[in-house]
């Protein structure tokens, strides 16, 4: 009575649907889970604060980062996007952020690291705004699941001060 391709078109639609319903249960369960996240940043070391030729101050650090996300991982996580940023404030701008290291965590396994590193990108500022200069570390992550809306929190680490003078 009902055509080959009458029945193929009603059990795609099936299959669609269905697989829409899981999706959205998917992403709906990750509302389930509660993450408490640590972090903690320590600077070991300012290898050099010098003023560029240009007129720019920059900062070279040594910083060691601690971190266990593993409770940001559920069976619908893809993988965690995680940055650390230097934040201040001078009188141009109210929010100066500079990404300092950043990294892709794949797995739960992962989540968990201690890291000893010098900052990935430059430290700089356009002018000479950073000599004494109080900041915050802030460990930035993003969570980017299978299937559903991805989101992102933060840890924000405050006392850190720059020199009084350039090294």
């Amino acid at each position: 009575m009902h055509s080959f391709g009458y029945r193929a078109n009603a059990l795609l639609t099936f299959a669609v649907t269905i697989l829409a319903v899981i999706c959205a249960l998917a992403s709906l369960s990750d509302n389930l889970n509660v993450p408490s996240p640590t972090a903690q940043v320590q600077v070991l070391n300012i290898n050099w604060f010098q003023k560029q030729p240009n007129g720019n101050d920059e900062v070279s650090l040594t910083l060691n980062i601690s971190a266990n996300l593993q409770s940001m991982f559920t069976w619908n996580t893809k993988q965690v996007f995680v940055f650390l940023a230097a934040e201040y404030e001078t009188p141009q701008n109210f929010l100066n952020q500079i990404s300092l290291w950043d990294g892709i965590i794949p797995s739960k396994e992962h989540a968990k690291f201690w890291i000893h590193t010098t900052n990935k990108y430059r430290f700089t500022d356009q002018g000479s705004n950073l000599l004494g200069k109080e900041f915050n570390l802030t460990l930035h992550w993003h969570v980017m699941p299978k299937t559903g809306k991805m989101f992102a929190d933060k840890v924000v680490m405050t006392g850190y001060r720059l020199p009084e003078e350039y090294r």
